[in-house]
């Protein structure tokens, strides 16, 4: 029934895209406004091919002239077919089913991905977004991730207003929240477009939060402010309090400053650094790194394949293959510095990521590092076609008992991939996985992966 729901849903999305925008068109009763026409709303960053390379939306639109309420139905789909092997010579219980049994692996299909989007501009520089997740590997049925509200132009008259509409942009809602630029070029569910390889970062910094930003933006210069609820769900209920005593939900704050600019025809630079604070949250905790509704692009790979009673894992319980949660979930102080640089078909993107905090059982800070290098080259007919290189490394003191141990991953990837139209992306990638120093009593010790993922996106 899930699967059946999903399809029509994604076909239905697909013929309303179809239809001429004047099917749409209403007029109000009280005024010659359109109510509603179909077309893609101002300060919107498109799901095709345009919307690479994207990050915060800019204020071009907002000399545009307004025509009226629209509305902008988005899909995106991904099929993937993967072949990884991997190990764990030396865990303690790593054979015959036991505790650190690796799930057995064998190349195959992943569950097909599916997102559907809703996109309406309903005033004039005011819009709104609706994302949900159709299919995914954490949930095979219909979820929504969040939307929210976005203000580029404010509706009052006068000069005041009109010159502040050319800086400031207000967001508000349960949305994605922008801490660093690295959650702008990760996969999400079925939309895949964005990310030239199969997966974002190990440390995975991506949640969904309820809160609002507020941007200032001009001739290139960034800065935001904002807070949220610091996890991916709302509650009101109480709950016992933290190993530090913590019995309060503190809401985060999150800094991001930066420059972004087309410095010529064929070069572009940007810069930016992201700051995230939360000073200590009781109940389910903090979810900066583990607040994705969707999961990872490398299945089941890496994880434990077994409950304690032999019986095989389900799949969506291991949606996070590959990845590494810090368990930062009482506290956390994260910074992430970001550089991207594009000279004709050359592209780098780069990540630092330095964050501490500890769990709700715990009392004494950790630390966790992260750095990501991203090299490719695109080039072909409207650079159509690319290539390219990914190294990223953490390092996180883990606790283990009443001991901290220091441990590392590493991962190397090579991809490549061919836009066939700007709605239709295939791709391919190796990836080699390493997981080094962690204790034998640890399901990741002396712990590999490598092999292919396949994958064949649309995205509209």
């Amino acid at each position: 029934m899930k699967t059946t729901f999903t399809t029509l849903a994604t076909i239905a999305a697909f013929m309303v895209s179809t239809i001429p925008a004047t099917t749409f068109a209403q007029t109000s009763e009280d005024d010659n406004d359109p109510i509603i026409s179909y077309g893609k709303p101002d300060f919107f960053r498109s799901y095709d091919k345009k919307g690479i390379n994207v990050f915060e939306t800019t204020k071009d639109d907002v000399n545009k002239p307004y025509t009226g309420r629209r509305i902008n139905i988005g899909a995106g789909f991904t099929m993937q077919f993967q072949s990884i092997e991997h190990e764990n010579p030396g865990a303690l219980n790593n054979h015959s089913q036991l505790a650190n049994h690796l799930f057995p692996l064998k190349p195959g299909f992943m569950t097909s991905q599916a997102n559907l989007y809703f996109d309406v501009q309903l005033l004039e520089g005011i819009t709104m977004n609706l994302t949900n997740y159709l299919s995914s590997r954490h949930h095979n049925e219909f979820w929504v991730k969040g939307g929210y509200l976005q203000i580029d132009k404010f509706p009052f008259e006068g000069q005041f207003w009109d010159e502040l509409s050319k800086i400031i942009t207000i967001k508000a809602g349960h949305m994605e929240i922008n801490y660093g630029d690295a959650h702008f070029r990760r996969p999400d569910g079925g939309q895949t477009f964005y990310s030239p390889f199969m997966e974002g970062n190990i440390m995975d910094a991506f949640a969904t939060e309820i809160g609002a930003e507020v941007y200032l933006k001009k001739d290139g210069w960034l800065g935001m402010i904002g807070i949220s609820n610091g996890m991916i769900k709302g509650h009101v209920d109480s709950a016992a309090a933290n190993a530090d005593g913590t019995d309060k939900r503190a809401p985060s704050i999150y800094l991001k400053g930066g420059y972004d600019k087309q410095v010529t025809e064929d070069v572009r630079l940007r810069l930016t650094g992201s700051w995230y604070h939360n000073s200590g949250t009781n109940g389910s905790g903090l979810t900066l790194y583990s607040g994705d509704r969707t999961g990872s692009n490398y299945q089941n790979v890496m994880e434990q394949g077994y409950t304690a009673d032999g019986t095989l894992k389900g799949y969506t319980a291991m949606y996070s293959s590959g990845r590494f949660n810090p368990d930062f979930n009482g506290k956390i102080d994260a910074v992430m510095i970001n550089g991207f640089a594009k000279v004709q078909g050359f592209e780098f993107f780069g990540t630092y990521e330095y964050a501490t905090g500890y769990a709700k059982n715990q009392t004494e800070n950790r630390v966790a590092t992260q750095y990501a290098i991203e090299g490719l080259y695109r080039f072909g007919k409207n650079e159509n076609l690319y290539g390219g290189l990914r190294y990223n490394v953490v390092n996180a003191e883990m606790p283990y008992g009443t001991s901290i141990e220091d441990v590392k991953i590493d991962r190397f990837a090579v991809a490549g991939g061919w836009f066939i139209s700007r709605n239709i992306l295939v791709k391919a990638e190796y990836v080699t996985q390493s997981y080094k120093d962690f204790p034998n009593t640890d399901f990741r010790h002396n712990g590999k992966f490598n092999g292919v993922v396949l994958e064949a996106a649309i995205s509209f």
